[in-house]
């Protein structure tokens, strides 16, 4: 090997190093400015908690592969358990491998509830197969311009998006939001890296949700609100 291949060598060896040291500093960096939120707040962080990662069969969930939940920050918010974690996959391969990135906030749910999927008009998200479920239109044709719903057959979406409750969903803070009620949990998601500054901006959206639902739902599923209190 002659010396120009030499150094050409040694060179793309330091530039390597030093990108795995640059990288490794700023991962730590991360952790401990996510470490040091968690516990201001009197949250627990985790570096990766994977068993988030198939928790949830709607969209982010349930497809691709070498799914991660890293990141993950779990706490109370106004008296429910809620977590804030960054979740990704990885599609394709080799040249065409791309992975994907999202930022995922839930907040539990006091009970069950019928699954329900909404995401921006136009979206192109379903897992309705997995669910039963159907999109469903609206009188208002302003909700129904501005959100995609999917949910249950029959009158449990039409009760959960009462009046109050679209009035609610065309705020701003709602407005092109993907949210879904899996379980006893919503949660809302977007792509990107995990930003600790919106998570309670999204609690509070869920949690403003959530305060909508008619009692007569929570009835339904055993759960009185105004016990609670």
């Amino acid at each position: 090997m002659d010396t120009g291949a030499i150094v050409g060598n040694l060179v793309w060896i330091i530039f390597v190093g030093v990108v795995v040291v640059v990288t490794i500093y700023v991962q730590r960096k991360r952790h401990a400015r996510l470490t040091q939120w968690a516990a201001h707040r009197g949250w627990t962080y985790h570096r990766s908690l994977n068993s988030l990662a198939n928790r949830w069969r709607s969209p982010p969930f349930n497809t691709g592969r070498s799914r991660k939940a890293t990141e993950v920050m779990t706490g109370m918010f106004h008296g429910e358990q809620a977590l804030s974690f960054a979740y990704q996959y990885s599609t394709g391969g080799g040249k065409s491998q791309s992975t994907h990135r999202f930022h995922v906030v839930v907040l539990h749910l006091p009970a069950v509830l019928p699954w329900l999927q909404l995401t921006p008009e136009n979206f192109g998200t379903s897992v309705s197969k997995f669910f039963g479920g159907q999109d469903i239109r609206f009188e208002s044709q302003a909700f129904n311009d501005a959100w995609r719903v999917q949910g249950p057959e029959g009158q449990f979406p039409f009760d959960f998006i009462h009046p109050r409750m679209m009035a609610r969903l065309l705020q701003p803070d709602a407005v092109g939001r993907n949210i879904t009620i899996e379980g006893q949990d919503i949660y809302v998601w977007t792509s990107g890296r995990q930003d600790e500054t919106a998570i309670d901006f999204y609690l509070n959206l869920l949690l403003g949700i959530i305060q909508q639902v008619p009692r007569h739902l929570w009835l339904r599923v055993g759960y009185d609100p105004l016990q609670r209190r």
